[in-house]
């Protein structure tokens, strides 16, 4: 089961409305059941981020987080909302994002 820190300001209001977005968008990509949502105060995020394997935020956060931390702005605006779940998807999976964008190396003989 991944664990999701879900973190606004306050820790009340913009976290539980992009909390039911977020689960909608993860249900959508199969994903329903292999992780839960916990809701927190941004003032808090980098120390209770040991505990989870993303964060996803509204807000700055104070201090650095200990898992991979997302932007979770385009859910509120509406706007890019599928590259910010791919992004999701992708580390609740364990990939970095990152690609070879060089092309295979070349391997003189």
């Amino acid at each position: 089961m991944k664990k999701i820190l879900l973190v606004c300001g306050s820790g009340i209001y913009t976290s539980r409305a992009l909390s039911q977005r977020v689960k909608k968008a993860l249900d959508d990509r199969g994903l329903e059941g292999t992780y839960e949502i916990t809701l927190g105060k941004a003032s808090d995020a980098a120390e209770e981020s040991r505990d989870f394997d993303l964060c996803i935020t509204t807000t700055t956060l104070d201090g650095e987080c200990a898992c991979p931390v997302v932007i979770g702005a385009s859910f509120l605006l509406g706007r890019d909302v599928w590259q910010t779940v791919d992004r999701i998807v992708e580390l609740l999976n364990g990939e970095d994002g990152s690609e070879d964008t060089d092309g295979p190396e070349d391997t003189e003989e």
